[in-house]
């Protein structure tokens, strides 16, 4: 049962993640740059879009399992064992209807929309419908995977996510040894090995769950107050994810149908380098999040009002110091990872890197509505933007606009999201003051004007600077480091802070001399 936790949980926590992400972001660069050359960009275009077509229906998912992650992290803060039983099994059993049902869509409607919308060459149509076909079965594994992984984060056991995250990146490296020596259609191949890494992975954590945590033993019953409470709260996240669909796997699909599949490779090869380095943040926030809502749950309001707005300012100084340098040398480091870039792709990257920025912010604040189980207004406002950015995009594409249209558009839907609607919301809903949301902003400013500067003046010298253009980059990549790393440490922290890292490192340092 869940005993209180302190700053040392969120720390180690953290520790297991970076781990984690480190790994799996070598790996996954290195497996994504082989699986680009094996398939080629259309083939791999096609599998995005096909696989982004199924996710795009999966937004109910994204729906019910913030639902069911919420209410199983409350009931635990609640030290309920009985419920926190009901509701496993409850929440479960909803995701497995919902699983059900998307087959059915997916096999009836999404089908007649592979066939007859998106762009795809004649002779490449039997082997996208069989990679749709096992990206259905992997969705539907993924979706009732949900409860088995809300509670692993739950009981913050950070560790076994993050050993389980080096083992799947693996069987992933695997994968890229099959496609290099089978002689089977790759596209096909591809997506075969990767559905079973998803079910392998899906079984073990299952088998773990139900060993460690004896709310996870399944029962078939449903508990109605619990699946009306979770339904209730979901159902304003619905409007959300519907919008974070359409934003996200639906954009994919819209650049299918008026360009290239290499265009789609494009924006998926940007999205995979942003996701890496937004990897940091998330891993910050994965560690944070449940400690905000249990010390909420608990009734120290002051104490998870406290821990979110620190943890954003951190947040976003772990994304400046991988943004910066990923913008001023986007396209070498792509020459680097890929040798041959596709067209669009560093612009599509630039971009989407300084989106993050802006998104640290939106998702960061929400944690507040999220702890307190008030989402309506935010269920309602964020979408309705985000629906705005998808007709306008369609639009714009209709009209011969450039396919990088589209992430302009949905970095200034996070810019209005993050600085103006979120600060709002947390401020009439959950108490938070407008001095908290403007010190976060003021922090966060400090430290941008003082780190950039620098490393952009070498960014825009840069052909006068060395002969030797991978020179050039690795010193704009160094500055822009160290200049975020100094502004941080004399422009981010307070005092406090700043000796209690000296004091830590200094102990460290008298521990390891002590055992020399």
């Amino acid at each position: 049962m869940y005993a209180p936790s302190n700053n040392k949980t969120i720390a180690k926590n953290t520790v297991f993640l970076y781990f984690r992400m480190l790994f799996t972001m070598l790996v996954s660069l290195y497996t994504s740059r082989v699986v680009l050359q094996v398939l080629g960009v259309d083939d791999y275009g096609i599998y995005q879009t096909v696989g982004g077509l199924v996710a795009m229906l999966s937004f109910l998912n994204g729906a019910l399992s913030t639902g069911s992650s919420r209410f199983l992290t409350f009931e635990l803060g609640r030290k309920d064992s009985d419920r926190l039983k009901r509701t496993f099994s409850t929440t479960l059993l909803m995701h497995i209807v919902l699983a059900l049902l998307l087959v059915l869509i997916a096999e009836t409607v999404g089908l007649w929309f592979v066939y007859n919308k998106l762009v795809i060459a004649p002779e490449r149509m039997s082997a996208a419908i069989f990679a749709y076909h096992l990206s259905i079965l992997t969705a539907l594994v993924t979706i009732t995977q949900v409860p088995y992984t809300a509670s692993i984060i739950s009981h913050e056991r950070m560790g076994i996510y993050a050993y389980m995250s080096i083992v799947e990146v693996s069987l992933k490296l695997g994968i890229v040894y099959l496609l290099t020596v089978t002689s089977w259609d790759k596209l096909q191949m591809y997506a075969v090995l990767l559905c079973l890494v998803q079910i392998s992975i899906a079984l073990f954590y299952r088998c773990y769950c139900v060993r460690n945590f004896s709310e996870t033993c399944f029962r078939w019953r449903m508990d109605r107050s619990i699946a009306k409470k979770v339904l209730s709260y979901s159902g304003w996240n619905l409007w959300a994810n519907t919008s974070i669909a359409l934003n996200q796997q639906g954009t994919i699909v819209l650049i299918n149908m008026f360009f290239s599949p290499a265009v789609v490779a494009a924006r998926a090869v940007a999205n995979q380098v942003n996701m890496a380095a937004n990897q940091f943040v998330q891993n910050f926030r994965t560690a944070a999040n449940p400690q905000i809502v249990k010390r909420y749950a608990s009734g120290d309001l002051e104490g998870s009002k406290k821990l979110l707005l620190e943890s954003t300012k951190y947040s976003y100084y772990l994304m400046l110091l991988l943004s910066l340098p990923i913008c001023l040398v986007a396209q070498p480091l792509l020459e680097l990872w890929l040798h041959e870039v596709p067209e669009y792709t560093a612009v599509f990257l630039q971009l989407a890197i300084v989106t993050s920025l802006f998104q640290v912010f939106d998702t960061s604040f929400y944690t507040a509505l999220y702890a307190k189980g008030q989402i309506r207004e935010n269920a309602l406002i964020s979408p309705t933007l985000g629906f705005l950015a998808f007709p306008i995009v369609y639009v714009m594409f209709r009209y011969g606009c450039s396919p990088v249209s589209l992430a302009w558009a949905m970095l200034v839907l996070y810019a209005v999201l993050g600085l103006i609607v979120k600060p709002l919301l947390i401020i009439r809903i959950a108490d938070y003051r407008w001095r908290d949301i403007r010190s976060v902003y003021l922090s966060c400013l400090k430290v941008t004007v003082v780190a950039v500067p620098i490393p952009y003046t070498l960014y825009s010298l840069q052909d006068s600077l060395f002969a030797n253009k991978w020179l050039t980059s690795v010193v704009i990549m160094l500055m822009s480091v160290i200049n975020v790393a100094f502004a941080t440490w004399f422009m981010g922290m307070d005092r406090n802070v700043r000796q209690k890292v000296m004091n830590y490192i200094r102990k460290n340092i008298s521990r390891c001399q002590s055992q020399l």
